[in-house]
């Protein structure tokens, strides 16, 4: 939508224009303000429906459509502004990158593209729509790794407490399946918040112990980051999950209701869906040794140039008129490879970015890729070697700065949603939702 639109889009919800533009506004209504950008009605009913019929293909029962379409709105505008901001730092999400996601979606389901796209219509889905979704959702992903991260520091000393743990806990390691409902409170609440918060946590639990499905209230009261998968946070080991989670779920047991438990981000409910065992195994790690070319996209050179070129190099290389290390050292905009001809040396494929660790993935020994996009810019890649390693500790050592990673991650993001809304000007314009400004 180009900013014309929206401008008139927010002027009508504003009622600030006039009752013949008001017409054309029917069409499509505004239900927010989300600081330059817009939430429209379709956007709303196209999500609302969705969950609709995800929790229809599961046998799961929903809330009333109010709170389903707040919950809904609430996604939406926290969207809005990650899109805003992605969009202010200048990231996107190339053709080129978003058809190596859909590719690999394809392949980890076992499909093919005719196969992939024919289960995308009969969910009720058009390719576009699906494209977009897909592009979407690695823009989010992609924009909260390059915000977050740098919050998040890791010492050796903590990975080592962690491998420790892991140790002690032997070979059977129990992992929960847990559900959070959140019921937010600011960062000083006064007296009066506490105790709202605290009645809504009583009236929930009073309805749980009678039987309420939890899936369902959790779509209609939560704040969490999961309400609309009904607060379901998956499958996760005591080390995986948020250290709030960790420590209440640890003993308990499937059906066990948990809280209300008070955390800064306000009062926790949590239950555990299922608990299953899993075994500790020996790991074999496998390693690749790759040499890469990689050129950044810039006012002097388009995207289109710089894949043209690599696509020359390849040409070249194939055709053994030139050398693969020769080409690196000279024209590689990757300082700490081209020095070595672009050696990148042995490492596990998982520590480089998604696209770069899928096409070496793909690569057989002494193979060279095709040039393709990654956020760093375009590559060519030619795997050097390739080994299989009994790497046990090591993996363990790995597991454990993950799993470390991933709670604080996990904790980190939220606040970050939190900081971003609070900065932000929005504006609820259906009344039937909200009233004033958030």
């Amino acid at each position: 939508m180009n900013n014309r639109c929206k401008q008139l889009l927010i002027a009508a919800s504003l009622g600030l224009i006039s009752a013949t533009s008001q017409a054309a506004e029917l069409l499509d209504k505004v239900v927010a303000v989300v600081n330059q950008d817009v939430v429209l009605e379709s956007q709303l009913a196209g999500l609302v429906n969705q969950v609709k019929q995800s929790a229809a293909a599961a046998g799961q029962p929903l809330p009333d459509e109010q709170p389903l379409r707040r919950q809904a709105l609430d996604r939406l505008v926290l969207e809005s502004l990650q899109r805003q901001l992605a969009e202010r730092l200048g990231l996107r999400i190339t053709d080129t990158q978003l058809e190596q996601a859909i590719t690999n979606i394809a392949r980890g389901e076992g499909k093919t593209p005719d196969q992939l796209r024919a289960g995308i219509k009969a969910d009720g889905l058009t390719y576009a729509q699906f494209r977009e979704q897909v592009r979407n959702e690695i823009l989010l992903s992609e924009l909260a790794r390059n915000q977050v991260r740098r919050r998040i520091n890791i010492s050796d000393q903590e990975v080592k407490q962690v491998v420790q743990m892991i140790k002690e806990q032997g070979q059977n390691q129990t992992r929960y399946r847990v559900g959070n409902i959140l019921l937010p409170l600011p960062g000083n609440p006064d007296t009066e918040q506490l105790r709202q918060a605290s009645r809504q946590a009583e009236k929930l639990l009073k309805q749980l112990e009678q039987g309420a499905d939890f899936r369902k209230l959790a779509i209609a009261h939560s704040a969490g980051p999961k309400a609309l998968e009904g607060g379901d946070w998956g499958m996760l080991g005591i080390n995986e999950m948020p250290s709030l989670f960790s420590e209440a779920v640890k003993n308990n047991r499937k059906g066990d209701i948990i809280g209300p438990i008070r955390s800064g981000a306000g009062l926790h409910i949590l239950t555990v869906f299922d608990t299953q065992g899993s075994t500790a195994k020996t790991v074999q790690a496998v390693e690749v040794r790759a040499r890469h070319i990689l050129l950044k996209p810039s006012i002097i050179m388009s995207e289109e140039k710089a894949q043209s070129r690599l696509a020359g190099f390849a040409r070249s290389i194939r055709a053994g008129e030139a050398d693969m290390a020769q080409l690196a050292e000279q024209f590689s905009e990757d300082p700490g490879s081209a020095i070595n001809g672009g050696d990148l040396g042995w490492a596990a494929p998982e520590m480089y970015v998604s696209s770069f660790r899928d096409t070496v993935n793909q690569l057989k020994v002494g193979q060279l890729s095709e040039p393709f996009r990654s956020e760093h810019g375009w590559h060519l890649v030619q795997l050097e070697d390739k080994r299989v390693m009994d790497a046990t500790e090591q993996a363990t050592e790995q597991r454990a700065y993950q799993l470390i990673f991933n709670r604080r991650f996990t904790e980190e993001v939220q606040t970050w949603l939190d900081e971003l809304r609070d900065e932000a000007y929005i504006r609820i314009v259906d009344t039937h939702l909200s009233n004033g400004e958030l």
